[in-house]
């Protein structure tokens, strides 16, 4: 007889996974999204990844605004009785209450080595933080945290040049295949899990969009950390003559100056130690750019100061 499982996700990460899951046999009875958000001019509702894929893999959804003191959804589950649920990036968090409506538990896929970087942003803290690796694990959920006992992790490295979105596509490829093999133990009652070490712990706090400011008197190290650990978004940036760049693409450069002074005709800005070389930008309102069609009308250049602009 088939197990029954419900998969809780939102984002494109939690994609993948969902549809490996059903590609191999799995048999998904719900699944739990957030519910579809109106666009910035509110002319269009978006539907999230998950609700858009699990329509095309004609599975039941779900969007509740939360689970919490929502008897509704717990009766639903309750009724339900099943068998394992798949938590991957949902978004909200799941009552105690509702943790106990299914026979084993329920699974979170988390993109860190936990216990580093428990919380929101694990892939953008672990690159902001310079990390030479991260991954991810397979735990259960408990009331707390991203606290709960550990089955498997998986890493995998952080290069100089990886951005959260490259890092993000890796992670979920990942994962879509190291659950197959993890969910048929949790089923079989044959996984064995191993507690935290708590004392290790720490936290991927939200990204807040202040955060991606570039102060020019970081070593360019850093600033490179940021640039690709805020990509796509909220994205690094800073700001000229009351406008405001977000820089997609950089890379280290040897040269030295007066951090935020641009050293040449191609946006090479001096930092704490070495500089950054600009190599994809995007002027506020304006579509992406390659550095060497920007600078043809950019009124950014050589000895222009980027500090207070």
């Amino acid at each position: 007889m088939l197990k029954k499982i419900v998969f809780m996700g939102t984002p494109f990460f939690a994609v993948p996974i969902l549809k490996s899951l059903y590609q191999n046999g799995f048999s998904i009875s719900v699944v739990y999204t957030q519910p579809p958000q109106k666009s910035k001019r509110g002319q269009k509702i978006n539907k999230s990844p998950v609700q858009s894929m699990s329509e095309v893999l004609n599975i039941e959804c779900r969007t509740p605004i939360s689970l919490k003191n929502n008897d509704e959804e717990y009766q639903y589950l309750k009724k339900l009785n099943a068998d394992l649920a798949i938590v991957v990036a949902y978004g909200q968090i799941i009552p105690s209450k509702i943790l106990k409506l299914t026979k084993k538990g329920f699974i979170n896929i988390h993109a860190s080595i936990l216990p580093k970087w428990r919380g929101a942003a694990p892939i953008q803290r672990a690159i902001m933080n310079l990390d030479k690796f991260t991954g991810i694990s397979v735990m259960k959920i408990n009331e707390s945290l991203d606290s709960g006992p550990i089955c498997n992790s998986y890493k995998i490295n952080i290069s100089n040049s990886d951005n959260a979105e490259e890092i993000s596509k890796k992670l979920s490829s990942l994962a879509a295949e190291k659950i197959l093999g993890n969910l048929d133990d949790i089923l079989n009652d044959e996984a064995k899990f191993k507690e935290q070490k708590n004392s290790d712990a720490t936290y991927a706090k939200k990204i807040n969009k202040s955060e991606g400011k570039v102060d020019w008197n970081e070593k360019s190290e850093i600033i490179i950390g940021k640039i690709n650990g805020l990509y796509p978004n909220p994205g690094a940036w800073f700001v000229f003559k009351g406008e405001r760049y977000k820089i997609l693409k950089a890379i280290i450069s040897e040269k030295q100056g007066e951090p935020g002074i641009v050293l040449d005709g191609y946006l090479e800005i001096a930092c704490n130690d070495k500089s950054i070389k600009i190599l994809e930008i995007q002027r506020e309102g304006k579509r992406e750019q390659k550095i060497e069609e920007f600078v043809l009308g950019s009124k950014i250049t050589k000895g222009s100061n980027l500090n207070n602009a």
